[in-house]
């Protein structure tokens, strides 16, 4: 839903800068032999040539639109070179785009506030950059100014065809012009230098929309393609707005620009000019009328953001016609496709940029092949977002069964016919950067590796090397464990009477759930899997050098499981414990105290923030103090953890 903003200033310098055709620019700069030739941008899939993604300006001279597929674009344009995106993973990857994106906006940023709004398409806020230059230098007193600003369109200013530059310069250097028109002007020209040295450094062309506000910005940005700049003046925004189609105004493409056409007639954003502030609350609510009285007077209170990394992560597929999706292994197929990609988009994310994702939301199309109403939408739903492919996968899998027993109006196993899925995507949300000099959840991350080797590399990061769908869920490890060295079976106890023995003893066996032995007698140490590594106290010294782990790992590390014997993880109420083996539990909890990430203990259920906050002050702990049956943090962690909670997430 639309918000309401008040603008803070009539003062501002926003600009919009959107790459033009970018996916054929990029694909230009790769292949240079295709530098004026009509080119197209088409899907991985084959079919009749394949759909276009984006389409060159010289083929669109000739008639192609993104609208045909590849076999239409060439009768129209014969001589059309068509450019396959990549693939992986069986779906279009979009990674040298988003990339090339990166480096434009990279340049844009140097000189203001800067707001990626997506792959190919910046919002700028040159504010402060405009003032500077227009205290620095008069522009009345401006001499030299380069071609590429006197190119600029200017809204509202009459101009002659053989003297279209000599009239923009006399409106950048009026002595006459308000204060708002010359910080305008100045906004003018630092674009136009930006839009120059995107083309010197990455080769690639972009227009730019110049006005008072993002949303006047954004619809002069495309007034004027390609590598040209429009400036909106506030004289002109009244001419520029009222014979504009209502549906092309943002947010206002669907039900709510439906309404406007159906309940008041409104057509074009003059129309809604008629209707009174008051009349408009009455209709659509107070803050969606006074959104609506603004936009159509070119009012606009929304911030550039200051954001140069995206918002969000996604991956998605579509799967039209015949290639929907009838059944929960083809569905958990590709679900598993879309978690890999989310997966490594999350982990350079974080290694790049460090920060972190803590929502997971599943989307989906659908229909019911028994229901006369086949657009009835999807539910989407969301969960908190666990690193790790394996883990993401097996949230999305449940999350997708809950939205499709929604979705069919029934708690009965969905598995059989009658609903088609086409279109899927899972979207990692609410990224925050890691606050520095605290220990955050992703140490817990990073402590898999260390804390977890395999004799056999894995691929996946944040995921234990077992953690799969196809493998139980709820598999359990007794107190004595097997390991096969050269084709021998051997028996494998642990002694726990230290912490540091307890985390040996999962280093050895590479599991997530270590148990401690009935007895607490010492046990011979295992030899290490590879005689070549470090030995683990070399690790954990190097470990203890670069600053403690957080708190998590320790839940990693102690994590229970089932056995036939009596066994107790460390960190849980256990009478088997002695008294020294609790002192060592103590300090190895108070050790960790100061770098504990309070927003991590803040995820966590009530009754187990109570719990943990319990253990970080032993002192105070009630010598009769309980846990709730089921509610403690190892469960909390354990990973038959997410049996009990499938229902809660749906």
């Amino acid at each position: 839903m639309p918000v309401a903003r008040p603008e803070t200033s009539d003062s501002r310098i926003i600009a919009h800068v959107d790459m033009d055709c970018f996916y054929v620019q990029v694909e230009q700069r790769k292949q240079p032999h295709l530098r004026g030739q009509p080119t197209a941008v088409v899907q991985y899939n084959s079919w009749k040539g394949g759909g276009l993604i984006a389409v060159g300006y010289e083929a669109r001279k000739d008639g192609v639109k993104r609208s045909m597929r590849g076999n239409e674009a060439k009768k129209v344009c014969p001589q059309i070179q068509l450019v396959q995106v990549p693939v992986a993973r069986g779906k279009a990857d979009l990674t040298i785009y988003r990339n090339a994106g990166s480096e434009v906006v990279s340049i844009l940023a140097r000189k203001g506030r800067c707001e990626r709004a997506s792959i190919d398409e910046v919002y700028l806020d040159l504010t402060d950059a405009a003032e500077t230059m227009l205290k620095g230098t008069p522009l009345e007193n401006l001499e030299n100014i380069d071609e590429e600003v006197l190119k600029s369109h200017v809204l509202g200013l009459t101009l002659n065809e053989n003297d279209e530059k000599e009239i923009v310069r006399e409106w950048l250097t009026r002595r006459d012009a308000d204060h708002r028109d010359k910080l305008l002007a100045c906004g003018a020209i630092i674009v136009a230098q930006l839009r120059m040295q995107v083309l010197r450094e990455t080769e690639f062309t972009c227009s730019a929309g110049i006005a008072h506000n993002k949303m006047l910005a954004k619809l002069a940005s495309g007034m004027n393609k390609p590598a040209q700049q429009t400036i909106v003046t506030s004289a002109s925004v009244k001419g520029l707005l009222e014979p504009l189609p209502i549906k092309k105004m943002k947010q206002l493409g669907g039900k709510l620009g439906s309404s406007l056409q159906t309940d008041l007639g409104v057509n074009t954003v003059g129309d809604l000019l008629q209707f009174s502030e008051e009349k408009l609350q009455d209709i659509y609510g107070s803050n969606t009328g006074t959104w609506l009285w603004n936009i159509a007077r070119g009012i606009s209170g929304d911030e550039v953001e200051g954001r140069l990394l995206p918002k969000s992560h996604g991956s998605g597929k579509t799967f039209p016609g015949v290639q929907a999706l009838k059944s929960l292994a083809a569905v958990e197929k590709w679900l598993k496709e879309l978690c890999e990609e989310l997966s490594e988009r999350l982990q350079i994310d974080l290694e790049t940029n460090k920060r972190v994702a803590h929502t997971l939301t599943l989307h989906a199309n659908a229909y019911k092949s028994t229901d006369t109403d086949s657009h009835k939408k999807f539910p989407s739903k969301s969960c908190p977002l666990r690193y790790g492919a394996g883990k993401i996968l097996e949230d999305s899998v449940n999350l997708f069964q809950a939205g499709l027993r929604e979705f069919l109006w029934s708690y009965m196993s969905p598995v059989g016919g009658g609903w088609g899925i086409t279109g899927l995507s899972v979207t990692a949300s609410k990224i925050v950067a890691i606050p520095s000099g605290t220990s955050s959840i992703t140490r817990y991350f990073h402590g898999q590796d260390r804390f977890h080797a395999s004799s056999e590399p894995s691929d996946e990061k944040f995921a234990p090397k077992d953690d799969n769908l196809s493998q139980s869920r709820t598999e359990s490890h007794s107190a004595s464990h097997l390991t096969e060295r050269d084709g021998e079976r051997t028996p494998m106890t642990h002694d726990t009477s230290t912490f540091d023995q307890h985390e040996t003893a999962c280093k050895d066996e590479a599991t997530e759930s270590c148990l401690t032995s009935q007895h607490h007698e010492p046990q011979p140490r295992l030899p290490n899997i590879d005689d070549g590594k470090r030995t683990y106290e070399q690790k954990r010294k190097a470990t203890k050098e670069k600053g403690t782990s957080s708190i998590l790992r320790f839940f990693q590390t102690n994590s229970c499981s089932s056995s036939s014997q009596e066994t107790k993880c460390l960190g849980m109420e256990s009478e088997s414990l002695t008294e020294s083996q609790n002192k060592v539990r103590t300090n190895s909890w108070r050790y960790n105290v100061d770098e504990i990430d309070q927003s991590v203990v803040e995820e966590l259920p009530p009754e187990l923030q109570e719990e943990l906050r319990t253990w970080l002050r032993p002192q105070k702990q009630a010598k009769s103090s309980t846990v709730k049956r089921g509610s403690s943090i190892a469960h909390y962690f354990s990973p038959n953890k997410n049996q009990h909670t499938n229902l809660k997430r749906s």
